[in-house]
């Protein structure tokens, strides 16, 4: 990954800190059909300039991180570090950067569907002015994600502190984006119940997975590992769905992309990386559909009103609702409303609220009703009537 660049700075060049606005490129007018499991070779914002507008369902970018690297990494044994220092990598000036960065990200934000979402990796050396040309051009942040390596690469001069993390900007392309895909309780299921954190912690790329010429020497130095992909991918898109990689290298896109069933469109300025990246790819298994299916999230469940689960019968007028801990008593009402008091008649959510004094209430799962000597909340009710529903439409 991060090599979709053309032209590149000499390593001596003096850096200097610019801002150069907010303008965009412009795109040219020829463009190309939609690819499908592609990878395009030549220059990422060109590339991506030919794309049509609106083509990518998900966006994984991993730029260069233009990590200024001053001379040769030894280890204490004297031996050398395999560190970036690839021409692609290079950038004459800060204002160079930037130039760069507004240029591919405008170029991307294009190709994303309205609905679409992108993540973008980097790591101090630029992560931070990335994330204010994003805002610049008009894209919603929804979360930064701090990648917690397992095996970081030590410090071996002794002088900062281990760098142990990469960062990640996920953000929507602009702030209306509302209907984004966020597959929360697919992920909350696979994390013991648990919210999953913007912290992940795993490994970095080694072992059978890392991609070696036949000299044994690494093929990329900066390939991304799987897991990392297969999160986002299980996070932020569907089966089905276009993934696009502006910076593919050699394919940990892609080859994620074809084991989760996901489409994906590639851009890789350096041919030796796309083909180790076709040969990878191809190699790759996809995954039977039934371990790729998603259970339905709540959002996408049909609504029930607390009001049909009464005319339904499954709860009776006049039946004693409480919470949990049995501090607070309802009544149920014919209409659906439930009375707390003389005085209080309302919504299931409005009278949790009020019992409690907050603001606001989720009354599914605050309110309990008798089950013999259990009690139970009335969202067993709910989730009932949604069962009948599925029922009766097959």
């Amino acid at each position: 990954m991060r090599s979709a660049r053309a032209g590149a700075a000499s390593p001596k060049a003096q850096i200097q800190v610019s801002r150069t606005g907010t303008s965009a490129p412009r795109f040219p007018g020829v463009q190309r059909a939609t690819p499908k499991d592609e990878i395009l070779i030549g220059d990422c914002i060109a590339e991506l300039q030919r794309l049509p507008s609106g083509c990518a369902d998900l966006v994984f970018a991993d730029p260069p991180y233009n990590l200024q690297l001053e001379g040769a990494l030894s280890r204490p044994d004297q031996s050398m570090v395999d560190a970036v220092d690839d021409a692609w990598d290079k950038f004459a000036s800060f204002s160079d950067y930037d130039s760069f960065t507004r240029g591919w990200l405008a170029a991307a934000r294009r190709a994303m569907k309205p609905d679409a979402t992108i993540f973008v990796i980097g790591s101090y050396h630029n992560i931070f002015r990335v994330g204010a040309i994003m805002q610049d051009l008009g894209f919603w942040i929804l979360n930064d994600i701090v990648w917690r390596k397992a095996n970081p690469m030590p410090n071996f001069r002794g002088r900062r502190f281990t760098n142990a993390h990469e960062t990640m900007i996920w953000a929507a392309r602009d702030a209306t984006t509302k209907s984004y895909t966020f597959n929360y309780e697919a992920l909350k299921a696979g994390n013991e119940d648990c919210q999953v954190r913007s912290d992940w912690y795993l490994p970095i790329c080694t072992g059978g997975e890392r991609l070696k010429d036949a000299a044994g020497r690494k093929v990329h130095p900066t390939q991304k590992p799987e897991a990392l992909l297969a999160r986002i991918m299980l996070a932020a898109s569907n089966a089905g769905d276009t993934v696009l990689d502006p910076f593919f290298g050699t394919g940990t896109t892609g080859a994620v992309a074809r084991r989760m069933g996901r489409h994906f469109i590639g851009v890789e300025q350096d041919k030796t990386y796309a083909a180790a990246a076709r040969k990878r790819i191809e190699s790759v298994e996809p995954l039977p559909a039934g371990a790729l299916a998603l259970a339905p999230s709540k959002r996408s469940e049909p609504r029930i009103a607390f009001a049909s689960v009464v005319e339904a019968g499954l709860i009776s007028p006049g039946t004693a609702l409480t919470d949990e801990r049995r501090r607070f008593r309802a009544m149920v009402r014919a209409d659906g409303a439930i009375a707390l008091d003389s005085n209080i008649v309302g919504s299931i959510h409005k009278t949790g609220a009020l019992a409690q004094g907050l603001p606001a209430c989720n009354g599914w799962t605050f309110w309990h009703f008798e089950d013999g000597a259990q009690l139970r909340p009335i969202d067993t009710l709910r989730a009932i009537m949604r069962e009948s529903l599925r029922a009766a439409g097959e």
